[in-house]
């Protein structure tokens, strides 16, 4: 999920967002150097934008990866396309191209390696798919939080849940089924309170430096991602396959 970049993005804004109390922390002796207050500022602003540019450019990979798995878990099976009449045999991934042949797409339900079927690698995929779905959510609300660090507080520019944060972002959440026609923006994070309404959230507030150490550690914590499970799934594949899974 390219944790370990998006963390350095977010460690780094942080770490600028602390460094700008600049306007009051005292420099000693370096207080006598015309300008260097404002010099100072003006840079870890520079260094602030471009952070904040490659988080999003992180966070925009993190979506493409879970589409990509998404697309992989759902092209096992292989069906038969074509009349049955047909001295051709013909193949397709789409099951509406499937022809009267009534085929399942998984072979029969026979081992594709040596022990488990496609329904078998299908469901091992699908486990993954959702702990990285409902990890990219939340991964989505941290982006906005660190985003809103030093942000244009205006209501014009104002930051809010349903903001698109790249051009075609929606277009790539729907494809991930992450995208939410009721309420016209992406599926939300899973709360302990269900009653929670994440689209009435304003990414205004500048946070604490404790709060904001919380988010950098629920970032790389991946809360919503089992790696014991994760770890199993890949040895019991990789053992299947005859190849090692990293």
């Amino acid at each position: 999920m390219l944790s370990s970049d998006g963390v350095f993005r977010g460690v780094v804004s942080v770490r600028v967002f602390l460094l700008w109390y600049m306007p009051d922390m005292k420099l000693g002796v370096l207080s006598d150097m015309p300008g260097i207050r404002k010099r100072a500022c003006l840079k870890l602003f520079k260094r602030q934008e471009l952070q904040r540019s490659k988080l999003l450019l992180c966070y925009k990979d993190m979506v493409g990866i879970v589409n990509d798995m998404i697309n992989v878990s759902r092209s096992m099976k292989c069906f038969f396309k074509g009349s049955s009449s047909s001295p051709l045999l013909q193949f397709s991934y789409n099951s509406a191209d499937q022809s009267d042949f009534g085929d399942a797409g998984d072979g029969g339900g026979i081992p594709v390696f040596t022990f488990y079927s496609i329904n078998s690698h299908e469901k091992f995929a699908e486990e993954l798919v959702h702990m990285f779905r409902s990890e990219l959510c939340l991964k989505r609300l941290l982006v906005l939080e660190f985003m809103s660090i030093g942000y244009d507080t205006s209501e014009i520019k104002q930051l809010h849940w349903s903001t698109q944060l790249y051009d075609d972002e929606f277009k790539d959440l729907i494809d991930c089924n992450l995208y939410c026609e009721v309420i016209r923006g992406p599926v939300s994070p899973s709360f302990k309170d269900e009653k929670s309404d994440i689209t009435s959230l304003r990414f205004d507030n500048q946070p604490t430096p404790e709060i904001l150490q919380v988010y950098l550690t629920t970032w790389l914590a991946e809360t919503n991602v089992d790696t014991l499970k994760v770890n199993e799934i890949f040895t019991v594949v990789g053992e299947e396959m005859h190849v090692s899974i990293v």
